[in-house]
């Protein structure tokens, strides 16, 4: 399995981080955060997972468990010193698994509004979870219609950020749009996440977390060793896009 990352700040000497997107997501979204971090002297990767940004969507893998596993041997076959992970939404329980399955190769993690996600706790049943959180299609929507979709609902976000998210796409050059991640695999992984959420695997994560929501209800934490919490009430779910310097300010905590 091949891997697209965004490397930033290569050769600095500072310690290290791992950026995890969301689902359906793209590394590009955290581009205003690893500026930050750079800033202040630390390399940062962040990375495409499977059918995500640039990286290439293989027939299997659309689970928790695998990408954490993917995780880890692109953290071994670089070499890197123990990273400070973050992950946002699925990428925090990716995160989770990661810093609980394979320790050797994480110094913190960083929840940024995910890592708690519990589908079992908010929905009676799958077929209920299912309906609720399978993804509209796409067809007959443009890039410009999305991107004006996207500066209306999100005012204070940067052009960066608005290009970020239709990234999220394929963007053809009749102007339309497909997924890069299939609704099926998409799917596989929201399944995933209801079979094996995150709760069980914090007694097994040593190292300091910090938890970013984007709300003021702080989530359920318990299980967790070492963990603070830093909230954003009334951010938007991709805190990190609407917040980067904020959010790289807290990520730094951590370093």
């Amino acid at each position: 399995m091949r891997l697209h990352v965004r490397v930033h700040g290569d050769g600095l000497a500072g310690t290290p981080f791992l950026l995890v997107h969301g689902l359906s997501s793209n590394a590009r979204l955290w581009d205003g955060v690893a500026a930050h971090l750079v800033a202040a002297g630390h390399p940062v990767r962040a990375v495409d997972l499977r059918s995500h940004g640039e990286s290439p969507s293989p027939p299997d893998g659309y689970d928790t468990a695998t990408a954490a596993a993917d995780l880890a041997s692109l953290l071994a076959s670089l070499g890197a010193a123990p990273s400070i992970v973050a992950g946002q939404s699925w990428g925090g329980n990716v995160a989770v698994h990661l810093a609980a399955l394979h320790p050797e190769h994480v110094r913190a993690v960083a929840l940024v509004d995910g890592g708690w996600i519990n589908l079992p706790a908010q929905f009676p049943t799958w077929a209920a979870c299912e309906a609720r959180l399978r993804p509209p299609d796409v067809n007959g929507l443009t890039a410009t219609a999305l991107r004006s979709r996207l500066r209306a609902a999100h005012p204070d976000w940067e052009p960066w950020a608005i290009e970020a998210t239709v990234f999220n796409l394929v963007v053809h050059p009749d102007d339309s749009l497909s997924r890069r991640l299939p609704i099926p695999a998409h799917m596989r992984i929201v399944r995933s996440m209801w079979d094996d959420p995150p709760q069980p695997y914090y007694p097994r994560i040593g190292v300091p977390v910090l938890a970013i929501p984007a709300g003021s209800h702080p989530p359920d934490l318990g299980g967790l060793r070492d963990v603070r919490v830093r909230a954003y009430p009334g951010a938007d779910h991709d805190v990190h896009a609407q917040h980067p310097a904020d959010v790289a300010a807290d990520l730094l905590s951590l370093a």
